[in-house]
């Protein structure tokens, strides 16, 4: 363990890949090589790639980011900005904005930097943005504000708070993929062509061959027609391995892990626009599910960027409004 004013590190070994069944078990966080700056304990990388993986998790992040939107009201960051670094802070769970002063060292904006390539420097000294090459550009302490979900196991950089859903966002992922192959192979390996005759000519042997070569792919879905005088019976079965619609319960896995990750991010999903199953009643009025909401969920995103007014001059303050009803002065 090494300690550095109010920073603690624990150093318990690599970090942990998003696509691992262990993520959830990480230790801490450690030093690079050279020891100049903290390594997340989960990767940004991937962290951000999961946005695209699962329509549901890409579209709550989107969603809840929106919203957020939709209540700020200026500051010291723009628009663009605010949308880009809260579209950082729910993705990955760290948001890192650069204090831009003018000749006299006073605040004059606020602006994002992307987080995926951003570190917290060892021993208190700033930070550090990674560049191509192996070049990077390290910022003082003071000239980067960083906003972070809180995590309990360290607190040198956030975690998303969606992080409990991850194992159900790549179910629904797999699920898809599978699928997917599964109609694009074609030959589907759904059975075995089990073939037991001594009349049959090398040549249809060969034929039969070439025909299952050709069996994935585009024009997958041929007949094949085969004739072996005096061939005897059952001399070429088909063994069946499995049956995809009865047995793989793909609508079940994706409806449950979709409910997961709904969940898991707090989105209701009449916000998201789902269409409720038959049987299950309706959804809600969403007009007062969105009150409801921004009162309680928007609020507290927007408050984790509220917090970094103490370190702003009030003309620049961020601003903020959770009455759905628009008010043209409110703030």
């Amino acid at each position: 363990m090494q300690r550095s004013g109010d920073e603690v590190c624990f150093s318990f070994g690599d970090p942990e890949p998003v696509r691992s069944e262990r993520i959830l078990d990480y230790l801490g966080v450690f030093m690079e090589t050279g020891g100049e700056y903290y390594i997340p304990p989960v990767q940004f990388s991937g962290l951000a790639r999961m946005r695209r993986a699962n329509c549901q998790h890409g579209s709550c992040i989107v969603e809840r980011r929106n919203l957020a939107a939709n209540a700020y009201r200026g500051g010291a960051l723009s628009l663009q900005d605010f949308r880009a670094a809260v579209t950082d802070f729910l993705s990955i769970g760290n948001a890192f904005c650069e204090v831009v002063r003018n000749g006299m060292g006073n605040i004059t904006r606020l602006v994002h930097i992307p987080a995926i390539n951003m570190r917290v420097r060892t021993f208190g000294k700033g930070f550090r943005r990674l560049m191509p090459g192996g070049k990077y550009i390290d910022f003082e302490p003071g000239e980067i504000v960083h906003v972070k979900e809180y995590d309990e196991i360290q607190q040198i950089y956030g975690i998303p708070d969606w992080l409990g859903g991850l194992q159900s966002a790549l179910l629904n992922e797999d699920a898809t993929l599978f699928r997917r192959r599964y109609y694009v192979n074609g030959a589907h390996l759904g059975y075995i062509l089990y073939t037991n005759d001594p009349k049959m000519s090398p040549a249809i042997k060969t034929a039969l061959e070439q025909k299952f070569r050709e069996g994935k792919g585009v024009g997958n879905f041929k007949s094949s027609y085969i004739h072996i005088p005096g061939g005897q019976e059952k001399a070429i079965q088909i063994i069946p391995i499995g049956d995809i619609s009865q047995k793989d319960e793909f609508a079940n896995i994706k409806n449950l892990s979709a409910s997961d990750v709904l969940t898991a991010h707090r989105v209701p999903p009449v916000l998201m626009g789902i269409v409720p199953s038959q049987g299950s009643g309706g959804l809600g009025d969403p007009e007062k599910v969105e009150r409801v909401y921004f009162r309680t969920e928007v609020k507290a995103l927007c408050q984790n960027f509220i917090d970094i007014n103490d370190r702003l001059p009030p003309r620049l303050r961020l601003k903020f409004n959770f009455n759905v009803e628009e008010s043209p002065d409110a703030e």
